[in-house]
């Protein structure tokens, strides 16, 4: 269309369970709107929408991707974001940006975890939502038990205003129930009808008041306050359809221009600048605009995803970026189409497109401008819970492994880079095995890296169980001056937390003063290694309380050798303990699989703290467990609740490894040494 006004734009972001068909359900809608002349398809991967490499070879988006089509007059951004859990970081963005959602349920699975999560989003943005039953051309669907589930977790607000014209194979209409046609007097019509009208005419005293009288309320009074009841969240359009047949797909675009709010009518949240709670609206007439998401590319370089919310974003442009406080250069915008970038020379409120190559904007920046410097709310990211070590793969890739790490970290905020102090690893967090696998064939493909991961190392350390002592007398002699150093130490246990102490009780000169620092020096160094397990030493008390020198061979180098050897001897002596990290869990989960969960911790060798019920038909168990026990939780709490359990989990103290694991753990660690 060669000219948009704000309220001819729809953004609507399409939410399922992984693989109910959001991404073929936005192919046909542009397929029929005319935007393609082919319909694409998963296995073919050829869909608009599913274009990153990653996603053709996993059939299943990994990423939010943007498809316009225009239908009656109105530009309708369809946002296609992933239903795979692990790419939550993804809807969240595609949530921040859109005035609704439709929820995809598949009529051959019915309502799944996902679409439970996927609902409860939506819910928590109190975003306007319909419902698109897809996939009813399948065999052994049944609209009514679907329907049923719908209602049976989600509320009767849930309510069809279409109905299927057959079933199965002979699935070919989606019939409108607020409109006359042939099947108008088909008494399955009549009964969805009579209670569509008695729902909506709930919503509205006057409709109330016409229906309880007996009066014909028009189907155009119908649509008014059905609109109405939508925005409100009152009502739940029920659809239904088969996006691979493109049956129902006309009827969801007319619903999302005919239902849902445009811009104009969408309530939006920003904060004054510098504001914690204090909402303002944006002026009309002057920019403010939020970046949503961001791609890195070697070659397009970075793109920066905005929406619109007043005033006009123009290319060539100056603007102020309100986060960071710093005046960008607005070059070239795009409406994206899937991959492909289409210049324009202006976005108006309320649409979305893109901006090529700003240098200091992030997601969850806005764009304005000074004079009237607004900010919206952040984006809520899902912290990540499952980290892995990264390595370069060759030494070629050294020297690049970083760069291209903090570009896809900056792409995608629900990731983290970090490294382990204790370990000296290179962490990537994600949301799951999944999550980083993609991220790491991401960097291999546009910034040719190759990286390796693994699962983290523990940050074991070492102390002891008890006071011992010993001596160690180091003499060399090579020719000339010799070596020689003698030292005796005492080694005591301090409570959890207090490091290493180091003091000297020497009389009468047995250890020169000079001497005594190297002495702690070389204490140091075998803390530093280790003694048993090559993890450093620490909560004890060493006493340096007597020894020998020669006036000629001792140096300060001899007293550091024989301060090293002194201690690793005492510590071997002294009932060595290995610690390991304990992790504080909070794990939240349905309340039918609370036993399941605990049966699993209990076999990771966790303490039960307690539960906490949420209230919703969700549980908070709380626990202790070893970080070794839980590198793959992440994947093990999938495993046990089908995806339905999340969990938050922090460092809490270290803890003695029990004595029947101690030695089996310092026989693998001193393998891996070797």
């Amino acid at each position: 269309m060669a000219s948009i006004s704000s309220d001819s734009i729809r953004n609507v972001v399409f939410l399922s369970h992984s693989s109910a068909g959001k991404t073929i359900l936005s192919e046909a809608a542009i397929h029929i709107s005319g935007a393609i002349s082919r319909l694409g398809t998963i296995l073919d991967g050829n869909t608009v929408s599913d274009h990153e490499p990653e996603e053709i070879k996993r059939q299943s988006s990994v990423q939010t991707s943007i498809v316009p089509c225009d239908w009656k007059n109105n530009k309708i951004n369809i946002i296609d974001s992933p239903g795979y859990s692990d790419f939550r970081g993804e809807v969240m963005s595609a949530l921040s940006v859109a005035d609704s959602s439709i929820l995809v349920v598949s009529a051959s699975s019915g309502v799944e975890v996902g679409t439970i999560q996927m609902w409860n989003l939506s819910e928590e943005q109190k975003l306007p939502q319909c419902i698109f039953i897809n996939k009813l051309e399948r065999e052994n669907t049944d609209f009514n038990a679907v329907v049923d589930e719908i209602i049976e977790k989600f509320g009767r607000k849930c309510v069809p205003i279409q109905i299927p014209n057959g079933a199965e194979n002979s699935f070919t209409k989606a019939i409108n129930l607020l409109e006359k046609n042939e099947d108008s007097s088909d008494q399955n019509f009549i009964d969805a009808k009579e209670k569509l009208i008695e729902v909506i005419a709930e919503t509205d005293d006057d409709l109330t008041l016409k229906y309880l009288e007996g009066e014909e309320i028009s189907s155009s009074e119908l649509l008014l306050a059905l609109k109405s009841a939508v925005k409100s969240r009152s009502i739940i359009p029920v659809l239904v359809g088969s996006a691979i047949n493109e049956v129902g797909v006309t009827e969801l675009l007319d619903s999302i221009v005919d239902l849902m709010p445009s811009p104009v009518e969408s309530d939006v949240r920003i904060l004054a600048e510098g504001a914690n709670d204090d909402a303002v609206e944006p002026k009309s007439n002057i920019l403010s605009s939020f970046v949503f998401k961001t791609t890195a590319d070697p070659f397009v370089g970075k793109l920066s995803y905005v929406r619109v919310y007043s005033g006009v974003l123009n290319s060539d442009s100056s603007i102020w970026n309100s986060k960071q406080s710093k005046n960008e250069r607005v070059g070239q915008l795009y409406v994206m189409v899937g991959k492909e970038q289409k210049p324009v020379s202006e976005l108006v409120a309320g649409d979305i497109g893109a901006v090529a190559k700003m240098a200091s904007t992030l997601t969850s920046d806005t764009i304005s401008v000074k004079e009237n410097s607004i900010q919206f709310k952040d984006i809520f990211f899902p912290e990540p819970i499952h980290k892995m070590a990264v390595s370069p793969k060759t030494k070629s890739d050294l020297d690049k492994i970083t760069s291209s790490l903090n570009k896809i970290v900056e792409e995608d905020p629900s990731l983290n880079l970090s490294r382990n102090s204790d370990t000296l690893e290179l962490l990537l967090g994600g949301l799951g095995d999944v999550h980083i696998d993609i991220s790491l064939e991401k960097i291999k493909r546009k910034f040719g890296v190759e990286i390796e991961s693994k699962f983290p190392k523990v940050a074991y350390k070492e102390t002891v169980g008890n006071l011992a002592k010993a001596e160690y007398r180091h003499k060399k002699q090579s020719g000339g001056h010799g070596q020689f150093a003698h030292v005796c130490l005492e080694v005591e246990p301090l409570s959890r937390g207090s490091g290493f102490q180091f003091t000297d009780k020497v009389v009468g000169g047995a250890v020169p003063k000079e001497y005594i620092p190297s002495v702690e020096k070389g204490c140091n160094k075998a803390i530093g290694n280790g003694v048993i397990s090559g993890f450093p030493v620490v909560d004890l008390k060493v006493t340096l309380y007597d020894g020998s020198f020669h006036p000629v061979d001792s140096s300060g180098i001899c007293f550091e050798i024989a301060g090293e050897h002194a201690f690793s001897d005492c510590v071997k002596q002294a009932n060595p303990v290995l610690l390991e990290p304990v992790m504080k869990i909070a794990v939240t989960v349905p309340d039918l699989d609370t036993g399941d969960v605990i049966s699993d911790l209990n076999g990771k060798r966790a303490k039960i703290l307690g539960m906490e019920p949420n209230g919703n038909g969700t549980t908070i168990i709380n626990a202790e467990a070893p970080q070794a026990e839980l590198l793959r939780y992440s994947m093990d709490l999938r495993s046990v609740t089908q995806g339905r359990g999340t969990f938050e989990m922090e460092f809490d103290h270290y803890e003695d490894v029990p004595a029947h694991l101690f030695q089996k753990l310092v026989e693998q660690m001193n393998e891996n040494s070797n």
